[in-house]
């Protein structure tokens, strides 16, 4: 019966899952061909005065750049871009002719889930630990401060966070006549003058390179946690099964980990699972003002370039991760409160 109910919620929300990446696949298609300079029509007309060939080639050459019949019906058109979807092919990249969008993609998304990955993975460790401790200690003269800085934090914008550390890190020498980090110098993901691999040197170098990245990730999400987890945790003191488990003498270890942490965590976790899909997507900003070669610098370039293949990979890519993520998060709630499923399937039998 358990397991029936499990199945029956996965199912429910892999199909919402794929229901969701079909809809949003359907409206870039529908947009892209909505928009008032087609991209196909924009691209016949440069090769045409540009290059000086005929309709006819131009015609051709746009045909096996974006990987559809541009002369068949909308219906057939969308069909065929969603059998090339399914198969991860988005076309060539017109700012870069001859080279796949997904290969792009390939090669510009690790970066970004580097630097947003480890910036989201240390503000989530950092706040818990001081979200629950300032739960603990709601007492202390320090808890306010330790709270107003949270507020303070949650209340910048990430783009204001990253021109602060420019500041800090790469203009202000503080009399010493240089900087902390010569920012200059740091354009890209690694120095050219290294090899890359497993090496130590490259490795610190590639921390170095998404040094300030990484901190502007951390410290915009900072706050957020430790608030999250403070009023979380503070709510969870005040219930009656926390009140047992400390008349009973257990140890103060065993209430935290078992009794408090366990249900003070679950808002948590599916905020980390959604806010890691929707960071990616800010990252355009972020990686602009480091002139860091992630996705998002990527999407900034397809724009201003009017490269649509790639802006529509990418696209898809971004609405694709949130929706992934999403679902992860309602499966990690389901795993840490069961009680979810079988109220569902209660619900579903009733």
């Amino acid at each position: 019966m358990v397991m029936n109910s499990t199945l029956r919620y996965l199912l429910k929300k892999i199909f919402k899952m794929i229901f969701t990446i079909w809809v949003v696949t359907t409206l870039i298609f529908v947009l892209i061909r909505l928009m008032p300079s087609n991209p196909v029509d924009r691209y016949i007309e440069e090769q045409m005065i540009i290059y000086g060939i005929g309709y006819e080639e131009a015609t051709l050459r746009a045909q096996s750049l974006f990987s559809m019949e541009l002369d068949e019906p909308i219906l057939t058109q969308y069909i065929s871009f969603l059998k090339d979807v399914v198969h991860l092919d988005f076309g060539q990249s017109l700012l870069s002719p001859g080279v796949d969008v997904m290969s792009i993609i390939a090669a510009r998304l690790p970066w970004t889930l580097f630097t947003v990955g480890l910036g989201l993975l240390s503000s989530f460790i950092i706040g818990i630990v001081l979200g629950t401790l300032m739960a603990f200690k709601r007492d202390k003269w320090y808890e306010p401060l330790v709270s107003g800085f949270a507020s303070f934090l949650s209340a910048i914008p990430d783009f204001l966070i990253a021109i602060f550390l420019l500041l800090i890190f790469g203009v202000f020498t503080f009399g010493t006549g240089h900087t902390i980090i010569p920012i200059t110098s740091l354009r890209g993901n690694y120095s050219m003058f290294v090899t890359p691999g497993w090496n130590m040197v490259f490795i610190k170098d590639v921390l170095l390179h998404g040094l300030l990245p990484i901190l502007t990730y951390m410290f915009s999400q900072l706050g957020i946690w430790i608030l999250l987890m403070k009023g979380s945790t503070t709510s969870t003191l005040n219930t009656d099964y926390v009140t047992i488990a400390k008349v009973r003498g257990l140890k103060s270890s065993t209430i935290l980990t078992n009794y408090i942490g366990r249900n003070a965590m679950l808002p948590i976790v599916t905020e980390f699972a959604m806010r890691l899909g929707f960071i990616i997507g800010g990252s355009l900003i972020i990686e602009q003002l480091f002139v860091y070669q992630g996705i998002g610098l990527e999407l900034l370039n397809a724009t201003n370039g009017r490269d649509y293949p790639l802006m529509q990979g990418i696209f898809l890519i971004m609405t694709s991760a949130i929706v992934l993520c999403n679902f992860l998060a309602e499966v990690l709630y389901v795993v840490l409160d069961p009680r979810i499923k079988l109220q569902g399937g209660r619900k579903a039998n009733g």
